[in-house]
């Protein structure tokens, strides 16, 4: 069996104003393997979160092939397409977009609840990743009781929590200081490798980038 978790062939996005047509992705080729943690690197408006959208069946109007976990995404439904993002992808964005009435625990639990789990496995699986990712005294806490770190990282367990084997992360830590942001990204990365999962994270700091696994170079819409 193929170890390839994302696969992208050709894929092109483009836009239109008025009567212009602007080519934000040009044939994008892109192959991310089984535990693999790649850098994506652009200036704003290179089209790194285009190319997120694209690979997180976030949106429709591309062209090309789309491959996720062995499954060729262009050729499903907008119900099989669902599925397909909630059993095999995970995301982390700069915002953490937490639930406001819910606690660390339950915004990560409720995922797993609509994924199919026991309310009993979810609870467990929520309380090991918070802990791991040193919140185990915060479980019970609101967003609004935690620092921006603090509420990022309970946005890393969510989009763990179903075991996606892909994570996908748009400038996870663009929102912090960099002390901060040096922690939390440092926790991302642990647990994703622990995890087994493959993650494409979009970034604009070299810095963060150096540590991945390899790096690419979103430039005028290919990647080099």
């Amino acid at each position: 069996m193929s170890d390839v978790v994302l696969q992208t062939a050709d894929l092109k996005r483009s836009f239109t104003q008025g009567h212009v047509t602007i080519d934000v992705l040009r044939g994008v080729n892109l192959n991310i393997r089984k535990g693999e943690i790649v850098g994506l690197l652009g200036p704003s408006g290179s089209g790194k979160s285009t190319l997120l959208q694209a690979v997180g069946l976030l949106e429709g109007g591309f062209e090309g092939s789309i491959r996720i976990a062995g499954t060729e995404a262009s050729r499903l439904d907008s119900d099989a397409r669902t599925e397909l993002r909630r059993d095999a992808l995970g995301f982390v964005y700069q915002f953490h977009h937490l639930l406001p009435d819910f606690d660390a625990r339950e915004n990560v639990i409720l995922p797993q609840l609509i994924a199919g789990a026991s309310r009993a496995d979810a609870e467990a699986r929520a309380d090991s990743l918070l802990t791991r990712l040193g919140l185990g005294d915060r479980l019970d806490h609101r967003p609004a009781k935690l620092s921006g770190g603090e509420q990022q990282r309970v946005a890393v367990a969510r989009a763990l929590a179903n075991k996606p084997p892909l994570v996908l992360a748009d400038e996870p830590t663009g929102n912090l200081d960099e002390a901060t942001s040096e922690r939390v990204f440092s926790a991302f990365l642990e647990l994703v490798r622990e995890e087994g999962s493959a993650a494409l994270v979009a970034t604009h700091n070299e810095r963060l980038a150096a540590r991945m696994d390899r790096v690419l170079r979103l430039h005028e819409g290919v990647l080099a």
